[in-house]
Parts: structure tokens; sequence; C-alpha cells
């Protein structure tokens, strides 16, 4: 349902009280981090204090990740525009959308944030967000950065936001488990990982690393093996969601269920995804860049992800090698009182540079040339997850996500606990988004 800025008063009253009020309570930003020193440069100086104006930009950066904003960005940014002073609050994740909503009603939204990716479309349908695909310089923006993070932005083909940092998920074999497989490298094809999954049954281990029920989880190996989700405007859902070979990819992960060759964990079961690839008893699980940099920081951990694995695209079934997009946009909203410096820092941001100092923090750039002059000596496992970007997918881009997804999440489960067939399950499916996207 389309709901204007205006419609979203009486709902926000209540939040307002919740999310706005003293203390430390749980909506209320768990700490704002304190500011740099201005730097000192000439052009910094000379700069008028009446000639400057301050933008508020809410983050959620992990400490690492706001260190190098902190230390970094907001120097770099407010010594090349010296009239611009950037404010950042670092938010919760707990209850954010929720602050949003009531401080954009409220009239005391900041002007910039960096938002979960699945937000957006929600957020501008509402009528939160300013538009930005008629703004000076933004076919630059587009142009430069990869096409997947760019799509979660839009809303009515138009776009409220630009893709701030990105990240997929790649195949991560343990190599010795892959050799026990009779493998020397990982599998190019679904077809080569299921054989490999075979060959190790007798041991009494999994190959095929599916650690979820639910989109992020199921979606590599859907997409990969010729599932849809909607038509590619992401308007359609019938025909495509239960079309014959979204059935037939569905049917394929539910007998790969059914034979052991999934491991545990997709249900639910131990070892996790992780425990169970360090061990060996997992061939093969997918997972994003901070498998590595959580593990290569575990220094009580023997486990070598660099020495003990190997990482690889998604197999690639008929659908080709699909993974699933993630990340954070960087967005400004429709009452923001400074829309001109916001877009001056959101266009800046997406820079090369910037994007290249945000890598030291972990991110995964979204501009090509930042992602492409990544050193690969000094981030060894990131090439793979760069590849496998250009042919990643998004999440549908669409405000009633959140809602799609759980029912899609809910016919995945029934299917593969055996609870319905794979058609019955995506017919089923299909009915309820509709009576959704009908509102």
């Amino acid at each position: 349902m389309k709901k204007s800025l205006s419609a979203l008063l009486a709902f926000a009253l209540i939040i307002v009280l919740a999310a706005c009020g003293g203390g430390n309570n749980g909506a209320a930003p768990s700490g704002s981090a304190s500011e740099s020193a201005k730097p000192s440069s000439p052009s910094a100086s000379a700069a008028s204090p009446e000639a400057k104006v301050t933008i508020e930009y809410w983050h959620t950066y992990s400490d690492s990740e706001e260190k190098v904003l902190l230390e970094k960005i907001k120097p770099k940014f407010e010594s090349e525009y010296p009239n611009i002073e950037l404010k950042l609050t670092r938010m919760p994740y707990e209850g954010l959308k929720d602050q949003v909503i009531a401080a954009v009603a409220g009239d005391a939204a900041p002007d910039l944030m960096r938002m979960d990716i699945i937000w957006v479309p929600e957020l501008a349908s509402k009528g939160a967000l300013k538009k930005l695909s008629d703004l000076p310089g933004f076919d630059d923006v587009k142009s430069s950065v990869f096409d997947s993070p760019m799509q979660t932005n839009i809303f009515k083909d138009e776009y409220y936001g630009v893709p701030l940092n990105t990240n997929t998920k790649i195949a991560i074999y343990n190599a010795a488990t892959l050799k026990e497989a009779g493998l020397d490298q990982a599998p190019a094809t679904m077809d080569e990982l299921v054989q490999a999954a075979r060959n190790l049954q007798e041991q009494g281990k999994q190959g095929i690393g599916i650690s979820s029920i639910g989109a992020w989880g199921v979606l590599p190996y859907f997409w990969s093996l010729g599932g849809k989700v909607t038509s590619d405007d992401y308007k359609q859902v019938d025909g495509y969601l239960n079309s014959p070979a979204s059935v037939e990819a569905l049917e394929k992960i539910v007998s790969w269920n059914n034979e052991g060759l999934v491991i545990p964990a997709l249900l639910g079961g131990e070892p996790g995804s992780w425990d169970g690839l360090k061990s060996g008893q997992y061939m093969m699980i997918d997972d994003g860049p901070w498998f590595f940099s959580i593990m290569l920081g575990d220094a009580e951990s023997a486990f070598n992800p660099l020495e003990q694995t190997v990482r690889a695209q998604m197999p690639a079934g008929p659908g080709g090698s699909i993974s699933v997009v993630g990340g954070e946009n960087l967005v400004t909203f429709a009452n923001s009182k400074h829309p001109e410096e916001a877009w001056t820092f959101m266009k800046w941001m997406l820079g090369k540079e910037p994007q290249q100092i945000m890598v030291e923090a972990g991110m995964v750039p979204t501009n090509r040339e930042a992602a492409q002059a990544i050193d690969a000596s000094q981030n060894p496992y990131i090439a793979p997850f760069i590849e496998q970007l250009n042919t990643a997918l998004p999440r549908t881009p669409i405000p009633q996500w959140g809602e799609m997804e759980t029912i899609f999440n809910l016919s995945l489960e029934k299917a593969i606990r055996g609870e319905q067939t794979a058609a019955e399950a995506l017919n089923d499916a299909v009915k309820q988004i509709n009576a959704i996207l009908g509102e």
C-alpha cells in the first residue's frame, strides 16, 4: 500500500515517544561518535563559521569501521569541502527502521543515513526518502557502481539511494574434505557439486552447504538452478515463482536434502555451518567476506581460513552461477534541511578513493574501479567476492519485500520438510504474495 508522509503521523506519534525519549533505552542511539578535530588546512580555516553547514549522518558501523570513518573519511571530506561539517551519529540496528519512520514524521530525520538495502523501497514508498534520479551527477554515480547493488535503490523506476557498500556469498570449501571427495579444485557446476557430495556419503560427511531455510540461504541455489522469484521488472510473481523451472529448482534442493547431501545446519541441526566446515564434516558452505575477516581475527583459532579453504564462485546450474546481494545504501531524506550538501557527500562517498579507504574497514566497494583496485596481497580472500558480484542478484527490491520474504521462506520450509510438494508450496506462496501486491 502506498502511504504518504502525512499518513505516517498518527502511527509515528507513539513511536516518537518511545524512540526519541531521554536516557539510553533500546530505541535511543547506542552512542554518538565523538567528532575528530577539524583539519588545519588553509582552505578549512578560511571558511567562515557563518558559511559552514552541518549535515548529520546516521550510521550503523561497528567499532573498527567507525574508527576509519572518524579518522579518515570525515577529515578528508571536510578538507575537500570546508563549508560542510559532517556530524556522525552511530545508531543501534535493533528497532532502527521504526525510529527512522518516527524521525521523518516528526521532522527530525538526519540529512544522511547508511541504511539496510532491503529498507529503501519500503521507505521510498512512504515518501520518506528523497528521489535522486534527477540530481546533477546521478548518472555518473550510477554508471560507476555494480548494477545489482544499484538496483536495491529502485522504487517505481526511480532511484532513492546509492549503494554504499556491498557483499555477496561465494562457495567456501574445506580443502582437505574436497580432496576426500575426489576433487583437486572446486566444482564448477551443480552436477559436479552433487557428485562430490555423494562421494562423501560413505564417510558420513555432507557436501552441499545450504546453511539455512530462507531467501538469504536458499536463493543462490534456487536461482542457479533456474528458479525465479519475479519477472525482471519485479512486478509479476505468478508464472515466475511457480513456473516449471522454479518448481524443478526447488524439487532438486528438496531431493538433495532427502538424499542426505545437504548439511544438517539447513534445518537447524549441528554442527553449525562454520564449525562443520572447520572440522571437515562439511565439504562446503556459502558465506560472505566476514567469514574470513572474523576467522583471521581470532587469535585463539587453529583454523587458518586462507590455507585450509578453497574459495570459488557458486557452482553453475541452468540459471548460471548466481549469488545474492547484501550490503547498505546511502540515502537522504525528503525533509532534509541540507539536501544539496547531503548529495555532495553522497557523490563524494561513492568515488573511488573514499571507497578504497573503507576497504581498510573490511567494506566491499560498490565502485567498480575501487573494487578492481583492491590489493590482493593485503586482501587475499576478496577477489572471488568481487567476481561473484558480477552475477549476484538483489532480493526483490519492492516495498512489500518484508511480507513477501516471510511467505517465501515458509513455502521453502514446507517443501524441504516434506509438508507440501514443491509445486504446492510455490503455488500457495504466489496466491499469498499476489494478495499483498494487490493491496
